[in-house]
């Protein structure tokens, strides 16, 4: 039996304004809380309208929570937008802990594997990787030396990279006399790459290349923090081993990254091969031992295969980009229920993007396991914004053009909804940048809310799969953790199909649940933790990678 699509929604029953779930026209009738009205105007899908008269500086509620301020008075049926709306939020403090959850039913994946590469420390990864990563932006050009002499000579090159048929067609147009007209409609979508790309390590997902603008020449704090997120990521139970290419004066040095990786794994036993080029001489010859120890390491990772691990050895980051009007309704709610399972389960989820919790942070305080967690939040909060004011961009600077567009018009209307991520469990344990996750159950991580410096921050904290939310579309990946695409509407899964796995759209047209596609979902991330299901960030080869500098970036 189809199930019936409502045209609107209340969230919470404190909420005074509604979410239009498809296109409204002006005069639509609306009856809500024993009461009928008439739009005053057009509300597209995704926007919220108002269901009572409020008046100028009335509190606006959404999700139950504060979300903002009238700037002036309006009707009932009046759409809410950025000229009448402004950003405003609860004010939080230390409270009485709130523990009590309803855990899901979880009797379908109690027993249930997936396969994984064991780690010594007790750690599984979902893919095998090894790394070569710079101490220092000045090795960048080194690092793509050896990705150009590697990456395609041992099958590891990603296909869609590679437009060099589209333009040898254009070439031999142009030399036939082609026009600008006709360069400019001719169909390329028949161009096919059909080099053979065969894996010479076939248990090696891959090698990958890491670079960045760090290491040197910013603050002691930043360098020390990068050399903890690189820690991260080659103590990562994806990562199998790693080449580590430092110039030999930066302030990132060789020895705080080894410092920062006995932080993580006392016991750390991976190939890392570390090489100064200061210390070697030429760079042929800091090329050749580098190409060397690489190949050999990659030998090492090969002899490492996939076996059955248990689902509380999954650690899922939880993240949104590109969000809108649906996100908090339909993908996040959803990544919320597969948090709770996984918890219920024994895992760990990580929910991030500090800017994105404004609005929330007197339940996220009060869900916290003991006081220290919750006061240790409460400072990172207070901080990171305190920090962001000072420099003119506080939290209600966040929200994005392309979020204000699809009906996220204040910055507590987009945390309200990103928070749902992070369902209902208990707080474990909150974590600073770059730490790594150690706890199961919900950790919160401190990290801006830009998409790939989260997204890395998560990765470095022990995420081995990241479920990433989308309403607009962005193709953001990640290097060594499988990043799963989720759409908060059906029609941007059926228009940008390349970036996106899984539609969520399905809740908002009245298809699923939100626990049916909770239970789709943690049936995807099982096939994609054995290898089975490669995402489309991972087939795309979309390596996103940037370390956050401690200043602002919301």
């Amino acid at each position: 039996m189809e199930k019936e699509r409502l045209s609107y929604l209340q969230i919470h029953p404190k909420d005074n304004v509604l979410v239009a779930l498809r296109d409204l026209p002006q005069g639509f009738e609306v009856t809500v809380n024993g009461q009928t009205f008439l739009l005053r105007e057009g509300v597209r899908a995704k926007h919220k309208f108002t269901i009572y008269p409020l008046d100028k500086d009335a509190d606006v509620m959404m999700y139950g929570v504060l979300v903002g301020k009238m700037n002036y008075a309006v009707t009932e049926g009046i759409l809410i937008s950025t000229e009448n709306l402004r950003h405003a939020s609860d004010n939080f403090k230390l409270g009485a802990r709130k523990l009590g959850w309803e855990k899901p039913d979880v009797s379908g994946f109690r027993d249930r594997m997936f396969n994984g590469f064991h780690r010594s420390n007790g750690s599984v990864g979902t893919a095998n990787y090894w790394l070569v990563i710079p101490l220092v932006f000045c090795e960048n050009r080194n690092v793509l030396t050896l990705k150009e002499a590697l990456e395609e000579k041992l099958g590891y090159q990603v296909a869609s990279k590679d437009y060099s048929n589209e333009v040898d067609e254009l070439i031999a147009r142009y030399q036939a006399g082609a026009s600008v007209d006709e360069l400019l409609s001719l169909d390329l979508s028949s161009t096919k790459d059909n080099r053979e790309r065969i894996r010479l390590f076939p248990n090696v997902d891959g090698v990958k290349f890491l670079n960045h603008e760090m290491g040197c020449g910013g603050t002691r704090m930043d360098s020390d923090a990068l050399c903890g997120l690189l820690a991260g990521y080659i103590t990562h139970p994806n990562v199998a081993g790693a080449t580590v290419l430092s110039l030999g004066c930066q302030h990132a040095q060789a020895t705080i990254l080894q410092e920062e990786i006995k932080k993580r794994d006392a016991a750390f036993d991976k190939p890392l091969f570390v090489f100064e080029q200061q210390s070697e001489g030429t760079e042929q010859e800091l090329m050749q031992k580098a190409i060397k120890a690489t190949f050999a390491g990659l030998t090492q990772a090969n002899q490492q295969t996939r076996q059955p691990a248990p689902l509380d050895k999954l650690c899922i980051g939880l993240e949104c980009g590109g969000s809108d009007g649906f996100s908090g309704i339909s993908a996040n709610p959803a990544l919320g229920y597969v948090s709770d399972m996984l918890v219920t389960m024994g895992g760990s989820v990580i929910l991030a993007e500090f800017p994105e919790l404004c609005g929330v942070e007197q339940e996220m305080s009060d869900r916290c396991i003991d006081e220290a967690t919750a006061e240790k939040f409460m400072h990172l909060m207070k901080t990171y914004n305190a920090k962001a004011e000072a420099d003119g961009s506080g939290f209600y600077m966040n929200p994005s053009p392309g979020n204000i567009r699809d009906g996220l018009i204040t910055d507590a209307i987009k945390s309200a909804g990103a928070a749902k991520k992070g369902g209902n469990s208990p707080v474990t344990a909150v974590v600073d940048y770059p730490g790594v996750v150690t706890k199961p159950g919900l950790n919160l991580l401190c990290t801006p809310g830009n998409d790939v410096e989260s997204t890395t921050a998560e990765v470095a904290a022990g995420a081995n799969i990241v479920l990433f939310t989308t309403g607009l579309g962005t193709p953001t990946g990640n290097p060594i953790a499988p990043v799963v695409k989720l759409s908060t509407n059906t029609r941007t899964f059926e228009k940008m199909p390349d970036i996106i796995d899984l539609n969520c759209g399905t809740v908002i047209d009245g298809e699923e649940t939100i626990a049916e596609t909770a239970h789709r979902i943690l049936e995807y991330v099982i096939q994609v933790a054995s290898g089975e299901q490669q995402p489309k960030a991972v087939q795309l080869g979309q390596d996103d990678f940037i370390p956050w500098r401690r200043g602002v970036s919301l």
